[in-house]
């Protein structure tokens, strides 16, 4: 038994220390582009390339007219805003269309309304599409109706992506949280993401570690036509990280970075917010596989849960490498802590959200079974349309 749990502890330790050191080095090189020396205008051009802003919505009344002003009040001089109206069964097309009688917005804001949704196609990839089709900026930057934009964040962005150069910039949002459950399970989420995603490796050519985010993935049209448009993802669920794939695996320059709050999001409502958020895409992640998802609930609760249990019930120095594990699973709390206003003592509730992440992958496969699909934004997605159409 003693052997056992050197075996356990020992890898859990190597797999926990091998990656706060890996992060601890990498995270570092990743740039920060609200800092000061971003704060420019674009001193190799003559004049600032044009920037193609699509914002794709259906049903969101509530956040859309805040959203689109917001982006109308950008300090950017050459750019666009296009927005769809993606069969809204609520006032968001005559919103969109009040916004774009505006002064402010003649000349810069244009509504594409979309009635009916083609064969194949999911509405979110057909409404970013259908903009793409209208866009004229020689970069398209898709994100979501619920971002918050700060006005200096196209300027700083684009002055970065320009001085790199890069083909695609993936900007991470400042995450608003308001209840303990939500930082409670975005702590377990970003924990999971740095360890699986590596988001320092992004930059490296070498490796195949991408990465997309649905509230900033700028483009290079060049890059965006060459990867085959969001035709391509027609009917991909995960759609901002599956064109950072096809991105990368293309050979363009990707960049990620942060922003502290130049762009920022309400994610969810509460623990359970989260939750039901990620239940409607989680089996994609899986590839629809229910063995992976099975096999993914089994790999969550050793990698995050034994470290506990080794740790509160192993004795003598057979406990030390479930110690060395949970306290590189801290580090990654508290580095993570210096960029989020998640405290680093939420790590005590790591076992509560990995049983709630657990969940939810079950969950999610279960519910796409049962619905034989992905229900999004009141539209049925089947789920053999949706295998046949995964990059």
């Amino acid at each position: 038994m003693i052997y056992l749990h050197w075996i356990v502890g020992g890898i859990l330790a190597l797999a926990w220390f091998s990656r706060i050191v890996d992060a601890a080095i990498g995270m570092s090189k990743v740039v920060d582009i609200s800092r000061p020396e971003w704060n420019q205008k674009l001193a190799t051009k003559k004049c600032d390339p044009r920037v193609s802003i699509i914002v794709p919505a259906r049903n969101e009344s509530a956040d859309i007219e805040a959203g689109l002003t917001r982006l109308l009040a950008l300090d950017y001089d050459n750019y666009e805003v296009i927005t769809v109206n993606d069969r809204s069964t609520d006032n968001t097309g005559t919103i969109m269309d009040h916004v774009a009688s505006r002064p402010a917005a003649q000349n810069r804001l244009k509504v594409v309304h979309v009635k009916e949704l083609p064969l194949r196609w999911l509405g979110k990839t057909h409404a970013m599409w259908s903009a793409a089709q209208e866009a004229t900026g020689e970069w398209l930057l898709f994100t979501d109706a619920d971002v918050m934009f700060r006005p200096d964040v196209l300027r700083r962005a684009t002055a970065y992506a320009e001085a790199e150069p890069a083909d695609h910039v993936v900007l991470f949002p400042k995450m608003i949280m308001k209840t303990p459950g939500e930082k409670m399970m975005l702590a377990f989420f970003q924990t999971l993401f740095v360890f699986g995603h590596r988001p320092w490796k992004v930059a490296d050519p070498k490796t195949n570690d991408h990465m997309g985010v649905g509230a900033f993935n700028m483009v290079r049209r060049k890059a965006y036509e060459s990867v085959g448009t969001y035709e391509r993802l027609r009917m991909e669920v995960l759609d901002d990280m599956k064109l950072g794939k096809v991105i990368k695996q293309a050979g363009f320059a990707q960049r990620n970075v942060f922003g502290e709050d130049l762009i920022s999001i309400h994610w969810a409502k509460g623990a359970l917010g989260i939750v039901n958020n990620l239940t409607k895409n989680f089996f994609a992640v899986l590839s629809f596989q229910w063995w992976r998802a099975v096999l993914s609930c089994v790999g969550l609760a050793f990698l995050n849960l034994v470290p506990f249990v080794g740790t509160i019930f192993v004795h003598g120095w057979s406990r030390l490498p479930y110690v060395i594990a949970l306290v590189s699973m801290f580090l990654i709390y508290a580095g993570m802590s210096r960029r989020s206003a998640i405290p680093p003592y939420y790590f005590v509730l790591h076992p509560v959200s990995t049983t709630l992440f657990s969940y939810t992958v079950l969950q999610s496969m279960l519910l796409t079974y049962r619905q034989g699909g992905v229900i999004w934004r009141g539209t049925l997605y089947p789920l053999e349309e949706l295998k046949k159409g995964l990059v």
